[in-house]
């Protein structure tokens, strides 16, 4: 698997700067002397380590912004040095030929504000109070974006100041004016062209329609579409797998579903799905939903956004989580501000009980994890070969707390533990956020990483002839779940791409990605071991391709034991196995694995020979502690509750409507409190 690149060293940072600087000064001295050479060698190493800095090193960018010496001062600086040198060749009484190639440039600097300026407007004018997916928004004028180059200042300056700055070089080195005078020239014509393509889209029918339009379409929208359950979600980029894992469920749900997102970039995040998106950023946009015929909020995860949607009242909110364990955070206090609490099994009603943080047991309600229906029950013991372990450690947190994760402590232990063992197939598939907090936990992952290269390495078994297949069925899957943008498009672009979906995609894109999985398990050669950092395959798929899982305290292991297949918790909490197990149920049918991997061999020779396992019966009774009964079925418990808490909804609002009739008679007898149907 590719390692993400590191980012480039201090020194070469310091490197680049030094060489621009150094360039710029060669420039000046070959300007007032003046040396034509010089002056053509400076010019030329500084518009190449522009290229350089807008290619790869965007972050030096960004320092010389702060420090006032951007783009713009630098492009003017390095063609106002070319004049001098202009001026200093030849007789000194040809000052007034050159002044009207000042004027010129004075002229381009002038448009190239100018261009900013109507940017500025134009984008104004495309960011819109409502962002969608999946919905027909064409009524609201979107077109295209404009393009990359006349929405970045810096490298649209670099382009259309090259004939400028190409001409005042041509001249300096043949002391011919006309050839400044020409480059100028054609610097003008491509800012005038740049301003009239922009000027263009401020056009009354040009550009989308404005704030009001489109909140009065999106109100006309909620009352033709008529929600009634929603799932909400606000969060960072690398947080998005915490919604993803509810879309599946949601879109089973009895009525009419919506997914409300607060930030834009979210909008693309979210994985394909044929749901209703809308992305409200504004607080006063949000409000709008209160006169909907939404009824219950789904919320997978706690936001300092999630307090605005809450004000809400005339929607029930219930916690669903991002996943079960039996660390604090799954028993946050935060849970009490929520109509309901969904959990999936008694233990985590348990947890809430004891953990005192003011949820009352009525407001909890079991649902189990509807997403789990599609994990494979325990077959028996390795049937193939190969014996595969999915090693799936938790993230560092925030708390500090070395028990959180393994992949610092006991990570390498583990996986030079497996490699060593003959017949050992290893799935690594580290948390999302591994690093995000503690560099030393991004270290290790790297570390593990290349000790599993080196092991595949060592082993070089040839590849399958499935290879074929697997890039049919992604090309397949791609093509269903991956909209085609233009380079640079923006949301406006991608609103109009990401239109209403075609009936049965979401069939489709169930069957495709079933056909990929299958074929990316096939195409892979027997006992090779695998770094699983994309989306795909999915962390259920690898469930059932694994014998046995290798994880740490989190709701992995409590996802897991949905198969009812073996498990290993690694302890580097510093506690005892005994006190290890009284502080996290959801140990209790696991084994316990110290940081030195010691008791690798053992467990395998359990997971082999299934007389020997002596947690196979704990596992069963643990599954139904924490995520309830077989039957029903997690979505139909799901479902159930959706329908319940959508009831009390809806009672809710004919009270309040009754209430305000009552005490004003007169004012409100003719108000209404628009409702979904039963």
């Amino acid at each position: 698997m590719p390692v993400p690149l590191p980012r480039p060293p201090a020194l070469l940072k310091g490197l680049v700067t030094v060489v621009l600087a150094a360039a710029f000064a060669a420039q000046a001295v070959a300007a007032l002397l003046p040396d034509v050479p010089l002056l053509l060698a400076a010019t030329l190493v500084s518009l190449a380590v522009e290229g350089v800095l807008y290619r790869w090193q965007r972050g030096v960018l960004a320092l010389f912004a702060k420090s006032h010496a951007d783009i713009t001062v630098r492009h003017v600086l390095r063609d106002l040095l070319l004049v001098v040198a202009l001026l200093r060749l030849g007789e000194q009484d040809r000052e007034t030929v050159y002044a009207p190639l000042v004027g010129g440039l004075l002229a381009f600097y002038a448009l190239h504000c100018a261009i900013q300026a109507v940017s500025v407007l134009v984008r104004h004018t495309r960011t819109l109070p409502v962002v969608t997916r999946n919905i027909d928004a064409s009524a609201l004028r979107l077109s295209p974006a404009p393009a990359v180059l006349l929405r970045r200042p810096g490298l649209r300056l670099l382009v259309f100041g090259l004939p400028a700055t190409a001409g005042l070089l041509a001249g300096a080195a043949g002391d011919r004016p006309v050839h400044a005078a020409a480059g100028i020239a054609l610097s003008l014509l491509l800012a005038l062209t740049g301003l009239g393509a922009l000027l263009l889209r401020l056009l009354p029918g040009r550009r989308p329609a404005d704030e009001q339009r489109v909140l009065e379409w999106f109100d006309a929208w909620l009352s033709s579409y008529r929600p009634t359950v929603g799932l909400y979600f606000s969060g960072g980029a690398s947080s998005a797998y915490q919604a993803n894992m509810w879309l599946e469920p949601l879109a089973k749900l009895d009525g009419r579903p919506v997914i409300v997102l607060r930030e834009r970039f979210m909008v693309q995040k979210i994985a394909a799905t044929d749901i209703p998106i809308v992305c409200l950023p504004k607080v006063s946009t949000l409000m709008r939903l209160e006169h909907s015929t939404l009824q219950v909020l789904i919320h997978p995860a706690n936001s300092g956004k999630t307090s605005q949607v809450l004000r809400i009242p005339t929607i029930k909110h219930t916690f669903v989580n991002h996943g079960e364990s039996d660390k604090l955070s799954s028993c946050n206090p935060y849970a009490k501000a929520y109509d309901e609490v969904w959990v999936a099994g008694p233990a985590a009603r348990e947890r809430y009980a004891l953990a005192e943080v003011g949820v009352e047991d009525k407001d909890v309600v079991e649902t189990g994890r509807p997403q789990l229906d599609g994990v494979l029950p325990y077959a028996g013991p390795p049937a193939g070969a190969c014996t595969t372990v999915l090693y799936a450690p938790t993230w560092e947190g925030w708390d500090g707390n070395p028990g959180n994760t393994s992949v610092i402590a006991a990570g390498e232990n583990l996986v030079r533990a497996l490699l060593a063992e003959p017949g050992v197939r290893v799935l690594y598939k580290p948390h999302p956020l591994t690093g995000s907090v503690d560099p030393r936990a991004g270290a290790a992952d790297l570390r593990i990483r290349e000790l599993i290269r080196a092991a595949n390495r060592e082993r070089a078994v040839p590849r399958p002839p499935a290879g074929a297949e697997l890039a049919r069925r992604t090309a397949e899957l791609d093509r269903l779940t991956t909209s085609d943008f233009r380079p640079g498009a923006d949301t406006v672009e991608r609103m109009l791409v990401q239109s209403a979906p075609e009936p049965g995609r979401a069939e489709a894109v169930a069957r495709a990605t079933a056909a990929w999985e299958e074929a990316y398990w096939a195409s892979l050669p027997e006992g090779e071991h695998q770094v699983i950092t994309d989306a795909r395959p999915g962390l259920y798929s690898c469930f059932n391709a694994a014998d046995l899982l290798i994880s740490d305290v989190s709701s992995v292991i409590s996802e897991f034991l949905a198969s009812e297949k073996p498990y290993a918790v690694a302890n580097t909490s510093g506690l005892s196995e005994d006190a290890f197990r009284s502080a996290f149920p959801t140990v209790a049918a696991a084994t316990v694995l110290t940081p030195d991997a010691a008791g690798v061999p053992g467990l395998l020779e359990t997971v082999r020979h299934p007389e020997k396992d002596e947690l196979a019966e704990a596992r069963a009774v643990l599954k139904l502690r924490l995520l309830g009964p077989a039957e029903p079925s997690s979505q139909e418990r799901f479902n159930q509750a959706v329908r319940a808490l959508c009831a009390r909804a809806r009672d809710h609002r004919a009270r309040v409507a009754e209430r305000l009739a009552a005490e004003l008679p007169g004012q409100r007898t003719e108000t209404t409190i628009p409702t979904a149907p039963r």
